[in-house]
C-alpha cells in the first residue's frame, strides 16, 4: 500500500519576518558566525576620593595579615592564654590552628621583622608614610629577614624592593639579598638541636630582657637558630649565641628544667615567683642546688602542677 505524499508546511509571514529582522544587519555574502556586532560601551565611574582611601585601607589590611596573626600568636604565648585547655604552645597551635611549632614560630618571627620595617623603616627613610611606601606582603618574603640585625633587615628590605623594580619583592629576591649579606658577616651555623646556649642580647633590641639567659636550640637554619628559653621561643642569628658546651647528659637536665619552668610560668604569677624563675632562666650551670630544687618544687605544687 503506498503511503499518501506528505504536504509540506509554508513559512507563516511571522516566522519569515523574524528571520528576516534577526539577519538584517549582515548582508548576504557574510558568514554569521564570523559577524561582527556592536555593544555599546557602559561608562566605569571614577573611584572617589573616600572610595580610593577605602580601598588603600582594605588593601593594607590583606598586605598586613599575617604581620596581624604573627603578633597575635606572641601575645597567645607570652601571656599563656593557652593554659586553660592545653599544657605547651605547640599543643595549642597544633590543635586550634593546624600549625606546627615551627610554622608558628617563623610567624611570629616574621611579625617581629614587619614591625622593625613599620618603625625603624619609616623612621629611616626620605618617603612619607603613604601609597609609595612598598612593605612585604606575605610571610615568605619577610622570613630571610629573620636572620639579619634590625639594621640590616631594613637595607635589605630596601635592597630587594629595588631589585624588582620598585615593586614588592618575592621571597626567593630576599632571600638572595640576604644570602649575600650572611656570606659577607657570617660563618656558617654549627649549632645542633638539644644544644644548650646562652643569648647575647649585644645591641639588638629585640632580645631586650633576654641577655645572659640560657636557651635550648630546638631548630636550625642556615644562619639562625630557633630557640626555647624558660617563658617563650626565639628566632635568634647565630651572632647572638654562644654555646655553654655541656655534656649531652647536661644538656638533657637543662631540657627537663626548662620544661618545669615553663609549665609554672604566667604573666598572673605573683612578682617574687616570677623573681625567682627569671633568675632561674639565667643558670650559667646545668643543675639547680639543693635550694633551687626544694623552691621549685614548693612552687609545683602551690599551682598544682605536681600532686
Amino acid at each position: 500500500m503506498n503511503t499518501p505524499p506528505r504536504k509540506h508546511k509554508k513559512a507563516t509571514s511571522a516566522e519569515s519576518s523574524n528571520s528576516a529582522s534577526l539577519n538584517s544587519d549582515i548582508t548576504p555574502s557574510e558568514d554569521p558566525a564570523s559577524a561582527i556586532v556592536d555593544v555599546p560601551a557602559v561608562e566605569v565611574p571614577e573611584l572617589t576620593e573616600q572610595e580610593q582611601s577605602d580601598r588603600l585601607h582594605l588593601e593594607r589590611k590583606v598586605e598586613r595579615a599575617f604581620f596581624e596573626a604573627g603578633k597575635a600568636l606572641a601575645e597567645l604565648r607570652d601571656r599563656r592564654l593557652y593554659r586553660s585547655t592545653h599544657k605547651t604552645f605547640e599543643e595549642y597551635c597544633r590543635d586550634r590552628f593546624g600549625y606546627t611549632r615551627i610554622a608558628a614560630s617563623y610567624k611570629i618571627a616574621a611579625a617581629t621583622v614587619m614591625d622593625n620595617l613599620l618603625t625603624n623603616g619609616l623612621q629611616n627613610s626620605e618617603i612619607s608614610q603613604d601609597e609609595r611606601q612598598v612593605f612585604p606582603t606575605n610571610e615568605r618574603q619577610v622570613r630571610p629577614l629573620v636572620a639579619l640585625e634590625p639594621q640590616q633587615q631594613v637595607e635589605a628590605w630596601q635592597s630587594a624592593v629595588e631589585e624588582a623594580g620598585g615593586k614588592v619583592p618575592s621571597g626567593r629576591i630576599v632571600k638572595d639579598v640576604v644570602q649575600r649579606i650572611l656570606e659577607r658577616t657570617q660563618v656558617p651555623n654549627t649549632y645542633q638541636i638539644g644544644e644548650v646556649c646562652q643569648i647575647l642580647a649585644k645591641d639588638n633590641p629585640e632580645l631586650r630582657g633576654k641577655g645572659g639567659c640560657w636557651c635550648i636550640v630546638t631548630y636550625v637554619g642556615e644562619f639562625s637558630c630557633m630557640v626555647k628559653t624558660w617563658d617563650c621561643e626565639l628566632t635568634i642569628g647565630v651572632q647572638h649565641l654562644k654555646s655553654f658546651k655541656y655534656l649531652p647528659d647536661e644538656c638533657q637536665q637543662m631540657q627537663e628544667i626548662c620544661n618545669r619552668i615553663s609549665r609554672i610560668y604566667s604573666d598572673s604569677l605573683e612578682e617574687t615567683v616570677k623573681n625567682l624563675l627569671q633568675s632561674l632562666g639565667k643558670l650559667n650551670r646545668p643543675y639547680l642546688t639543693a635550694v633551687e630544687e626544694k623552691l621549685l618544687s614548693v612552687i609545683e605544687k602551690e599551682y598544682e602542677i605536681i600532686n
